[in-house]
């Protein structure tokens, strides 16, 4: 039997299969997928399992309006066996306060994949709905995930976790191309490129030529390789003079985070793990120009503690300051209790004053806040950080000044997944400091997935980024996502290297979503364009 003949065989029993044996086979494509995200960043498996729901959609066709739930269904399906392996990580959290949250896990590990398999189901209906039955279905499918990956990424307040696009950045080469068209483009050509094999079942018959869709395909990756081999070979990573960075990595338990009576251990950690020398050459922190700590270093207020930051005063050399994540307490009146925080970042210079501060905008529901938090604290239900009311939430995102250094601007934690709302267009930094704390994942492949997100915001925006994790992975990227140094998952230490500079802004930091919003439409021109000849011949 000829290689084409195969294919068309597979994928007619893919199209003709029913009932439980289409949710396993959706299932199982949905899984494989998912070993095309950091670290395996396996995305061949893709041109398979992308073809499969090219195939599932073919078969759902038992008349438009009865052939939109069958795809919804399988779309399901195949986002539930997506984000399932994907996203177990977060169970992980669950266990860090087990006697109060372990119970929980099975509504974070299944409740959250199925909730977002939703988004992926209404891709698969919308595709139906317009589903032409020659080629350029791959770009219906195309299309109609790329709107729904999109309205993951903002509604309810948006989890683009993973979005189908991540599988296009690795080599770096191909990771360039997000300099253009931000991940939501790279969505469309992800799916446009991997689901493009689908149409060899087709034939020749009137006059179709089906092989021209992989062809296709195959040379927009060629393109998207020696276009991102050449933005690497001319644009080589330089750094700002004068300025010496070092980020600090404690690797500490969740526990000891959040345990007021481990001060003292915590704060004695901190402060020998940052003096220590990394090398023959090292005398420690007064190498650096700039110390940087994680996300919630602290089990206490800050600057609260006065000895706490006179042994930061004590710590910094002169012409050093201290970027360190921390909860803030809000300004209120003597006496008065405080039960809600910020999440925030200071800036502190050698001498223990604060030079600026920024409050994270964009929390982690479950994590820092209760969606109906008032009538869920009724029941009795806490979020993971256990602070009652949840924390609140900033109300800019603005850039530090650093003395000596450019403008920085400060992302907290998650808030660097969220592409085109990174950067303010009129007040553009030169370097973007996301602290983090991956700790609540363990040993996972969800911290992978963070700084692989983190790293495309680099390459989108043309900054340099410099990212301190709790666990790790703690990195400095340079703005075409070339890793300059980190330190690995689960490690403790200190890093010390340049900060890398910016380069001028990219078409994507000039244009945002305006390119690949032009793409989708161009497409989805072509697609109703066949569905409309189609239905009148």
């Amino acid at each position: 039997m000829r290689l084409s003949d195969k294919l068309r065989s597979i994928g007619l029993a893919v199209i003709l299969t029913w009932g439980w044996k289409r949710a396993v086979l959706a299932l199982t494509a949905g899984a494989l997928s998912s070993l095309a995200m950091a670290p395996f960043n396996a995305w061949p498996v893709l041109f398979l399992t992308f073809s499969i729901a090219v195939w599932l959609i073919d078969g759902a066709a038992a008349g438009r309006w009865r052939g939109v739930p069958a795809a919804a269904l399988s779309g399901f399906w195949f986002g539930l066996g997506y984000f399932v392996p994907g996203l177990y990580w977060i169970g992980y959290a669950f266990f860090v306060d087990a006697d109060t949250f372990a119970w929980l896990t099975p509504f974070a590990v299944l409740g959250l994949p199925a909730y977002l398999a939703l988004f992926t189901a209404f891709g698969f209906a919308l595709a139906r709905l317009i589903w032409p039955r020659d080629a350029s279905r791959v770009l219906a499918l195309a299309v109609s995930l790329t709107v729904s990956e999109w309205l993951r990424g903002h509604l309810l307040s948006g989890f683009p976790w993973n979005a189908f696009g991540y599988a296009l950045t690795e080599p770096l080469a191909l990771a360039q191309t997000a300099s253009l068209i931000g991940l939501w483009g790279m969505t469309f050509l992800a799916v446009a490129i991997f689901a493009s094999p689908a149409v060899l079942i087709d034939g020749a018959s009137r006059g179709r030529k089906p092989w021209r869709a992989p062809v296709a395909a195959v040379l927009v990756l060629a393109a998207m390789l020696a276009f991102g081999a050449f933005r690497l070979s001319q644009q080589p990573t330089s750094m700002v003079s004068g300025v010496k960075l070092r980020i600090m990595q404690p690797d500490l338990q969740q526990d000891a985070k959040f345990n007021y009576s481990a001060k003292a251990a915590v704060m004695q950690k901190y402060l020998t793990l940052s003096d220590r020398a990394s090398g023959p050459h090292s005398t420690g922190v007064s190498d650096a120009t700039i110390l940087i700590w994680p996300e919630s270093a602290f089990p206490f207020f800050l600057t609260k503690e006065a000895d706490a930051m006179a042994q930061i005063a004590d710590l910094l050399p002169k012409g050093t300051v201290l970027i360190t994540g921390s909860v803030r307490a809000p300004d209120l009146p003597p006496n008065v209790r405080v039960t809600r925080a910020y999440n925030s970042i200071y800036v502190i210079d050698h001498d223990g004053s604060v030079l600026a501060v920024y409050d994270k905008l964009h929390l982690v529901p479950f994590g820092e806040y209760l969606p109906f938090q008032d009538w869920m604290e009724k029941l009795g239900l806490v979020q993971l950080t256990k602070v009652q009311g949840g924390y609140i939430p900033g109300t800019i995102r603005r850039t530090l000044d650093i003395p000596n250094a450019p403008r920085a601007l400060p992302l907290i934690c998650y808030e660097a997944i969220f592409p085109g709302n990174v950067v303010s267009r009129d007040d553009r930094p030169g370097w973007i400091v996301n602290v983090t704390n991956d700790g609540w994942f363990g040993i996972s492949t969800g911290p992978y997935q963070h700084l692989q997100q983190a790293r495309l915001r680099s390459i989108e925006e043309g900054l340099p980024l410099v990212r301190a994790a709790n666990t790790g992975i703690s990195a400095i990227i340079d703005p075409l996502g070339r890793i300059v140094a980190q330190l690995g998952l689960g490690t403790e230490g200190v890093l010390d290297a340049g900060l890398p500079a910016a380069i001028a802004p990219t078409i994507y930091a000039r244009a945002g979503n305006i390119p690949a919003a032009v793409i989708v439409l161009v497409a989805l021109a072509i697609v109703l364009r066949r569905r409309f000849v189609r239905r009148k011949a």
